[in-house]
């Protein structure tokens, strides 16, 4: 009984992570990226001066970040233009509501991409993504061109708004390849809905859609949780086997000793 004891307590001690006050400790980036949650959140609730006195803060303390932080040119570029175009439309008064929350919504997955290595909150976006084109896809099949029109735009709507953060989390010529499927498609609406080859043009954009959210579906585990688990397994199956030796070593020593005694 005390040898599974034993292997209870190395078990706990062992799948535990070993974490410091370091680990705990928010990194500027991180900072910055609960800035911009908490102006979504002061949006979504029509709260637009907290809103907009957050996004003044966060020019502030980024400029105070990045002297412990470096950003790529691309990095500060599509981080810029998604802040400035959320504090512009903030600053709206003729904005609905929908465009503020659509706004700053992608201003916070573009910091939520900076700051995270792993499940970022794009991916979260594919369900109403891939309604929306499936909206134009249906729309296209029955030739109905009004419908057609109304479905595509709102799907560029919902793909604008995870655009800047998808350029920080895939290769350049994926995320290059990919807009210029979506630019032709709107560019050329009337042209590809009248086209012969409008279905087979969107089943190619959707297929690389689909590819967009599964491949970065699969890069979200962290490669440290499988090197605990590995490590953790390998303890066990260790001190499992180091239990049965002693036990059975235990039972081959008992018959000896109880011959000496005789």
């Amino acid at each position: 009984m005390k040898y599974m004891k034993a292997v209870f307590i190395l078990f706990f001690l062992f799948s535990v992570p070993h974490v410091s006050l370091a680990d705990h400790a928010p990194s500027p980036v991180n900072e910055l990226d609960d800035i911009a949650d908490q102006a979504l959140q002061m949006t979504k609730a029509g709260k637009y001066e907290e809103a907009k006195h957050l996004l003044n803060q966060f020019s502030e303390e980024f400029t105070a970040a990045s002297m412990h932080q470096s950003f790529s040119m691309d990095e500060l570029r599509i981080m810029t233009i998604s802040h400035n175009l959320a504090l512009e439309t903030i600053n709206q008064t003729n904005a609905g509501i929908e465009q503020k929350v659509n706004a700053v919504t992608r201003f916070r997955l573009v910091m939520d991409a900076l700051s995270s290595h792993y499940q970022p909150l794009w991916v979260e976006m594919e369900d109403p993504l891939m309604e929306a084109f499936n909206g134009v896809k249906t729309a296209a099949e029955i030739g109905n061109s009004e419908q057609y029109h109304t479905e595509l735009n709102l799907f560029l709507s919902k793909y604008n708004i995870i655009q800047p953060s998808i350029k920080l989390d895939i290769p350049v010529d994926q995320a290059q390849a990919l807009d210029a499927r979506i630019s032709y498609l709107d560019n050329y609406r009337q042209k590809v809905l009248e086209s012969t080859d409008a279905m087979a043009e969107l089943t190619t954009l959707q297929t690389d859609l689909e590819h967009l959210f599964e491949n970065k579906k699969e890069d979200e585990a962290d490669p440290s949780l499988w090197w605990v688990i590995i490590s953790t397994g390998s303890i066990i199956v260790s001190t499992l086997s180091y239990v049965g030796w002693r036990k059975y070593k235990g039972r081959g020593e008992a018959p000896s000793s109880e011959r000496q005694k005789n």
